[in-house]
Parts: C-alpha cells; structure tokens; sequence
C-alpha cells in the first residue's frame, strides 16, 4: 500500500501568472522569471544598476536595463551588446552551474568586458551589475520520518526549503505527525527514491530507521545529481556502508562526497539539536561558509593585523 501528501503551494498560481503575462505579449522577462521561480528552468536575471558618471551606458542603455540568461546561453533582453554584455552574460551562465549558490551578487565591469575591483576601486571607470538567480525554492528530502526527521522537517521549512519526507511506515509518514512538509510520500523507498525528481537544487538527509534501509537509500542517491548527501550513524557502521559501496563498484568521487557521519560537530543529543547541526552543514554546502565561528574569524583577523603591524 502506498499514500501521497501534498500539500497546497503557489506553484500553480504562479504558473498561472506567467502564462497569463506570457500570453499578453508583456514583461517577457519576468514571466519568464516567475515561471522558473514555480518550478520551470532556472534562469538569472542581470540588471545595470549603476554607470561611470563620466559615461553613459554601454550601447545607450539607461539603468535598469535587465537582461535574461538561460542554462544553455540563451538570453532574453540586452545590456547594449559588445564585450560587456558577454562578459556579464558569461557570470551569469556560472551562476547557475555553480554549486555553492549565491542568490544575489553585485559585479563591477569595465566598458570592454573586464571585471573591476569595485566602485571604490575604479570610481570612474566601473559599471554595476546585479545578477540574481531565480529558481524554485531548494528542495530537501528526509529519507525517515522518525523524530530526527520530524524536527527535520520543521527546521528545514522554516530555513526556506521544500521538504519531501519519505518512509514507509504509515504511522511515521502522516499529516499530522508531518504537518510542515510539502509531500509525504509512505512506500517502498527503493522505488520511491527511483521515482523521485533528484536534482542540483535537491539536498538528501538519510535518518532512517536502521542502517539497512540507510545503505538501500544511499544505493539510490549516492551517485545522483543532487547538492547534498547526507547519511547519519556512528563512525563504524558508516565506514561498513560505505565499503559495502566500494565493494559492488560505486565510484570513489561518489562516495567522497556523502557527508557521513552527518552534521557540524556542535555537541548536538537531541532530535532538534541533531536537526540543528544538519541544516547548519547543508547551508555551508551550499552557500560556502566555512563552519568555523563568527568569533574565532574576527580574533584571526586581529591577530594578522597585529602580526602586519610590526
């Protein structure tokens, strides 16, 4: 027996709007724009928001002038065309492929396409643009509705994410025990995990029951395409599962890069401190921080100022 849960979401009003702007001939941009924001192809979005003082700008664009840029290049839109506009449309394709994602970024450019240090640097000389990355909300699915996955759930939605939760236990995988998430899906989660739409903007949690349904799972996502994976348990019975891997073929690359054991290390016990400590380190993998704290930062920098000083 299987059941599904979804939950009522924007996507399809959204959608609605785009449609509806598309089809009126108006704002082709930002129909666009909504439409990826629903759940279509990701896109980003590169506005001039700020010209040399002594010059126009590039191709007598005013500020404000928007340009549209495709995964595959394809653009919507102009900034005045020449090297400029390939090199703006060129951080704008990076954007979208990278891994660690920034979702607004400020750039400065010379008129013949080289970046500038900034404003401060070249106050003359340096155009501003602001690239935006426009995508469905990132998705993370909790492979295991237990308590770890209960408070998963919570934390995740409450953080931005669209979460999917996945077991096979119908008492575990209910509205009522789940009502934060997005889809609850109770079946089989071999064939679920076969089934499901795991992509770059998809983080995987394994918190199942038992490390034989863990290992079941991480055979499905371990060599996916998804931004995270991630496998709780002890050292040893991690280290078994991924030899278990190793053994039947899986790639080493693959298997490096499953975060386990789990989490930033913070002294976490409880379900939502373990949660905790989780969302922390899907937020470092994809935006870049190093996991180390805010204090010990600033007393480095202090101290290599000092060191500088004498």
């Amino acid at each position: 027996m299987s059941c599904t849960f979804c939950s009522a979401s924007s996507s399809d009003a959204l959608e609605g709007v785009a449609a509806r702007i598309a089809a009126a001939g108006r704002l082709p941009i930002w129909a666009e724009a909504v439409a990826a924001a629903a759940g279509g192809s990701p896109v980003v979005v590169a506005t001039l928001i700020r010209a040399p003082a002594v010059d126009s700008p590039p191709g007598g664009r005013s500020l404000g002038a928007k340009m549209l840029v495709r995964r595959d290049g394809s653009r919507l839109g102009d900034l005045g065309g020449g090297p400029f506009e390939e090199a703006v449309a060129a951080d704008a394709r990076a954007a979208l492929s990278a891994a660690r994602r920034a979702a607004v970024q400020a750039l400065y450019y010379t008129s013949g396409g080289e970046r500038a240090r900034g404003l401060v640097a070249q106050p003359d000389a340096a155009y501003q643009v602001m690239l935006e990355v426009v995508e469905a909300k990132p998705v993370l699915l909790v492979v295991g509705a237990g308590h770890i996955g209960q408070a998963l759930t919570r934390l995740g939605e409450y953080v931005g994410f669209s979460v999917a939760v996945l077991d096979d236990r119908p008492a575990f995988a209910s509205r009522e025990r789940l009502p934060e998430a997005d889809r609850i899906l109770c079946d089989d989660l071999v064939e679920s995990l076969r089934r499901f739409p795991i992509d770059s903007n998809t983080c995987v949690v394994l918190v199942s029951r038992g490390h034989k349904e863990d290992e079941l799972a991480l055979r499905e996502v371990a060599t996916s395409d998804a931004a995270y994976v991630g496998m709780i348990g002890s050292r040893r019975r991690v280290t078994a599962v991924l030899q278990h891997l190793a053994d039947d073929g899986f790639p080493e690359e693959a298997l490096a890069r499953v975060r386990t054991p789990i989490g930033l290390d913070i002294g976490a016990e409880t379900p939502e401190e373990i949660a905790v400590s989780i969302i922390a380190e899907i937020i470092q993998a994809r935006r870049g921080g190093t996991g180390r704290p805010m204090s010990e930062q600033r007393a480095a920098g202090i101290g290599a100022r000092r060191a500088k000083a004498r």
